[in-house]
């Protein structure tokens, strides 16, 4: 048992993992074990490609660009880290990915999305030179944590093909924003970012000579989108193998002659973005291979961790109750029928349906429903008065109490070893074991339930009109069950991302964001002056 902040100058088990798409790893060391990231190798300030072995450093405060903000994330970077910093970096770096997830179920505009994903990353992403000062970045700092929080998240993603693929979206969306970000900056000329970022990472770019750009002057210009006459002079243009610059060919966004495109340097995001994809993708498969091997020595301490992270909580805190619009909690055993009605998830609703009906939840439903009662703020007392009226219709209270108490403590933290379980995130539930018809009722709606019966039941639920029904329809049948609940969302609130004091952070990632969500909505729309379920209830005096 090695103490958390120990440090071991050992080969580790993210550099076996990682560096495995060069050379297969040999057997590691018990060491790995111990505690920390080491991924030894010499400081530098420029990175190489992935075929020469060597490793990554990192460039001084003093000569760092906008460029720097973007990494292929090629080799293996080089420092030690606590347990707790490891955890804490992939938590941080998890968050992004996840606000990334979040925005695109939304539909936002670009603008909107650029935004909202430049201030995910300077709150989770961005370490600050001095407790005092926000605005003065620590870049050293924030380029450690930026790389040791991607490859953490990649040894944690490879293991299974949905989490190898979720990986892979969110991280390309997050690498393109960060190269259009320098790409904006380079093309009024005062910054020339993306032409570093090229040359660091020896992209071997054919440039178009100044007599082949004068004959091609009419061609290039014509193009959707192209510099105008002023700017022409001044743009640089780049020859490419078409199929590298499939997704610009597609969009006519360059001009093609004898196999080749003619791409303005702005416009060459496209392909990095797309070759980034590539070497993320082939990486991830290949980790995959060795995962099992490595991980199976570091059951004591990384191992675990490492599989574990996709289904971590990084939501807002569950300590805080949600509240009703007259300031006390929402959810207690007296109104969370009607909540469940007006606010919960279709995956908690159903579940909520099957204990009114059967009087009794199979272990994975109890799970599932019960984290989510406790994280939307129901407190132990009412948790157990609620699951105890239900239950104890087909049993007596001291079968209950013999039975079922317990583990509703023990999800509280007052049995057993004290931890308070959180709730159980959207990947979570899509991931988990599908529930068997008819006996349990735990999973996700969108995801394990067959077309028939989810369209009938969207019908029977009244969620919104023919045309809504056959979009979310729509999104479950593409394999998009998130998209589908988010929208499930977006048709029961109607505007509610103009309406005050709705934090839509989370709809459709996790069950408890949206019924947080649900009930700020009804609570602005009541205004203090309507009714919610909630009060009627209240009003009625109902238990």
């Amino acid at each position: 048992n090695y103490p958390a902040t120990t440090n071991y100058n050992s080969t580790k088990l993210l550099s076996l993992i990682l560096a495995s798409q060069r050379t297969a790893p040999s057997r590691p060391t018990p060491l790995i074990a111990a505690t920390t990231m080491n991924v030894a190798g010499p400081i530098r300030s420029r990175p190489v490609p992935l075929s020469d072995g060597k490793k990554r450093g990192y460039g001084s405060a003093d000569n760092r660009t906008d460029a720097v903000d973007v990494d292929m994330y090629l080799d293996v970077p080089s420092f030690e880290l606590s347990l707790d910093d490891f955890e804490e970096y992939a938590l941080a770096r998890l968050k992004v990915l996840r606000k990334i997830e979040e925005m695109k179920t939304r539909n936002l505009s670009a603008e909107i999305f650029r935004t909202q994903l430049d201030t995910s990353i300077k709150t989770n992403l961005t370490i600050s030179a001095s407790p005092t000062d926000s605005k003065k970045i620590d870049p050293i700092a924030t380029q450690k944590t930026d790389i040791a929080s991607h490859f953490i998240l990649r040894a944690s993603y490879c293991r299974t093909e949905d989490l190898r693929r979720w990986f892979l979206a969110q991280e390309c969306r997050l690498f393109r924003h960060r190269l259009e970000s320098v790409a904006t900056k380079s093309h009024g000329g005062s910054n020339d970012g993306l032409r570093e970022f090229l040359a660091r990472n020896d992209f071997d770019l054919d440039r178009v000579s100044r007599g082949e750009k004068d004959r091609l002057r009419e061609m290039l210009m014509s193009v959707p989108g192209g510099p105008n006459p002023v700017e022409f002079q001044g743009t640089e243009y780049y020859k490419v193998p078409f199929v590298q610059a499939l997704e610009l060919v597609a969009k006519r966004e360059c001009f093609v002659e004898k196999g080749c495109a003619y791409v303005p340097l702005v416009r060459i995001v496209s392909i990095v973005a797309a070759k980034f994809r590539v070497s993320l993708s082939k990486s991830l498969a290949l980790a995959a291979g060795v995962f099992g091997q490595v991980a199976h020595d570091e059951t004591a301490r990384i191992g675990p961790l490492l599989k574990s992270m996709n289904s971590q909580y990084t939501g807002p805190g569950v300590a805080t109750a949600v509240v009703g619009a007259d300031g006390e909690e929402a959810l207690t055993a007296a109104t969370v029928d009607a909540m469940a009605e007006q606010s919960m998830p279709l995956c908690m609703q159903q579940l909520h349906t099957g204990l009114k009906r059967d009087h009794k939840l199979k272990h994975q439903g109890r799970l599932q429903y019960g984290l989510f009662v406790k994280g939307a703020g129901m407190s132990l007392e009412e948790h157990n008065l609620f699951f105890q009226r239900e239950f104890t219709r087909i049993m007596t209270g001291e079968q209950f109490n013999k039975q079922y108490s317990y583990s509703i403590r023990h999800m509280h933290g007052k049995e057993g070893k004290r931890a308070s379980y959180t709730p159980y995130n959207c990947t979570k539930i899509v991931l988990g074991n599908p529930p068997q018809s008819g006996v349990e009722h735990h999973g996700c709606p969108y995801k394990h339930y067959d077309d028939s019966n989810l369209s009938a039941l969207l019908g029977k639920l009244k969620i919104g009109n023919a045309t809504d029904r056959d979009t979310i329809m729509s999104l479950k049948k593409d394999g998009n069950p998130q998209l589908a609940c988010a929208k499930h969302f977006e048709v029961m609130h109607p505007a509610a991302t103009s309406v005050d004091g709705v934090n839509l952070d989370g709809v459709g990632n996790h069950p408890n964001a949206w019924f947080s969500a649900s009930v700020q909505f009804h609570n602005s729309k009541s205004g203090g002056n309507g009714t919610t379920n909630m009060d009627v209830v209240k009003s009625e005096g109902v238990v």
